[in-house]
């Protein structure tokens, strides 16, 4: 019961907040205005993540008082989270240099990884690797890349959204059913505020996430990939799987443009997704399937990384392995 009105209250305050938000930004003109990298063709209110962002923090907050979330999770998600939202929400109001960005991402990674530590071993076929310091060195970039590239795969309506509610849920589903209620109902508490934000993102969106919303629901997807393994309740690789749309697409798209020796931070509109959805003539079909996709296809081989961890690395490749012929297929990364 406790759970369901959380879920209620978290959609309902997120999505009567993001109706605010388009408010405000309208007043302030806040405007997303398209240009020839744009993948819209009108003017368009952003920030409106900032409404998840809000609902999340203030109920993390509230399991961290009630049900007893561990203090050094909910310092490690919250307050990393945090700091990645306000750094977005400048940004989304007055350009902020990208260095200055990184460099709050990067103290926000270490912030989350020195929060977790010592970690298990990592699970593998017929091994276990210790990770020590090492791991947690390669950690950081590992949360910064998954932050940045959410905000990356936030070009075209409602994608971001669905994959906000998709993964969190599935997430929340299997740290629930592998005995951590408390992250699991953080994620859900993630999932029923995207999905508040997601009514008014839906194509044809009303209101754009902002860089606000995305880096920080990146930040806290990355985030939860190492808390859940410090915990003992997620390897890894069910986050990987679970994120596969965007990672790969990502990923994919950025390593093309950089052996062609394109500038990797420039914008532009080469991600499959942004093809799929010109392809198309709609952002529509591209957003419900990246939906089906994470539920269909990746939800099931996660469910079986969380089962069988040491076969997580084999189930990630196979999990991938269609995404990346997806981006061979719409071209990722090519020129136009």
């Amino acid at each position: 019961m406790l759970l369901l009105v959380l879920l209620a209250a978290a959609f309902v305050l997120s999505a009567a907040l993001t109706y605010v938000l388009r408010l405000y930004a309208l007043r302030v003109d806040l405007l997303d205005v398209p240009n020839a990298r744009s993948s819209h063709d009108r003017p368009t209110p952003r920030g409106g993540g900032m409404a998840v962002v809000a609902v999340v923090l203030v109920a993390g907050s509230w399991l961290c008082l009630t049900i007893g979330l561990k203090g050094g999770i909910a310092a490690a998600l919250l307050g990393g989270g945090a700091l990645v939202a306000a750094v977005g929400y400048l940004d989304d109001h007055a350009d902020v240099p990208a260095r200055w960005r990184l460099a709050v991402h990067v103290m926000a990674a270490v912030w989350a990884v020195a929060w977790t530590l010592p970690w298990p071993p990592l699970p593998l076929p017929g091994v276990e690797l210790p990770l020590g310091r090492v791991g947690a060195v390669l950690a950081v970039p590992a949360i910064v890349w998954v932050l940045n590239l959410y905000n990356f795969m936030d070009g075209i309506d409602g994608i971001a959204g669905m994959e906000a509610v998709t993964v969190a849920a599935t997430g929340g589903a299997l740290l629930w059913w592998g005995g951590s209620s408390g992250l699991a109902m953080v994620c859900a508490t993630v999932a029923a505020a995207s999905l508040g934000f997601l009514i008014w993102n839906w194509p044809p969106a009303k209101i754009f996430m902002g860089d606000a919303g995305s880096g920080f629901l990146g930040f806290l997807f990355g985030a939860l990939a190492v808390v859940g393994f410090a915990e003992g309740a997620l390897a890894p690789w069910v986050w990987l799987i679970l994120l596969g749309a965007f990672i790969v697409d990502a990923t994919w798209t950025l390593a093309r443009r950089v052996l062609r020796g394109e500038r990797f931070y420039q914008a532009h509109r080469s991600h499959a997704y942004q093809r799929a959805a010109r392809r198309y003539g709609s952002h529509l079909p591209v957003t419900v399937a990246v939906g089906a996709i994470n539920l269909v296809w990746l939800a099931p081989l996660a469910w079986a990384a969380a089962a069988w961890p040491q076969w997580g690395i084999v189930l990630l490749a196979v999990a991938w392995m269609p995404l990346m012929l997806l981006c061979l297929y719409f071209r990722a990364g090519m020129p136009e």
